[in-house]
């Protein structure tokens, strides 16, 4: 019964968060161009479009929720160490996921120009 309401908590709560964020994304419009008038950089665009939502809208702020997470867990063990270092676990793991979405601009980058690209793959 308790797993059960939290769950339905948890889910309710990401739904307040997240559905906004995904009716902006239709608004802003990912898909540049509209059926005929799509070119190759159109393509390019889009991609840039998802990369940033990604980044921006989803990955920072289930980082930051996890943060969050990771400290009531530590502040609420009250000396039990399995729930402390359980939190201090989720803690790590979303700093490292941060590093990870913050650092993906210079992992593309990384990527790109090994296997040649000289162009600007960011600015369309």
């Amino acid at each position: 019964m308790k797993k059960t309401f939290l769950v339905i908590a948890l889910f309710s709560l990401l739904s307040i968060i997240f559905i906004p964020i995904f009716v902006s994304a239709q608004g802003q419009g990912l898909v540049p161009c509209n059926g005929p008038d799509c070119t190759i950089n159109s393509f390019f665009q889009m991609l840039l479009n998802i990369y940033n939502f990604l980044t921006t809208m989803i990955a920072t702020p289930l980082a930051i929720i996890a943060l969050i997470v990771g400290g009531i867990f530590m502040m609420a063990s009250a000396g039990n160490p399995s729930t402390f270092g359980k939190g201090k676990e989720i803690i790590t793991w979303a700093i490292i996921g941060l590093f990870l979405v913050w650092g993906s601009y210079l992992i593309i980058n990384l990527i790109l120009t090994t296997i040649g690209y000289g162009g600007t793959w960011n600015v369309l």
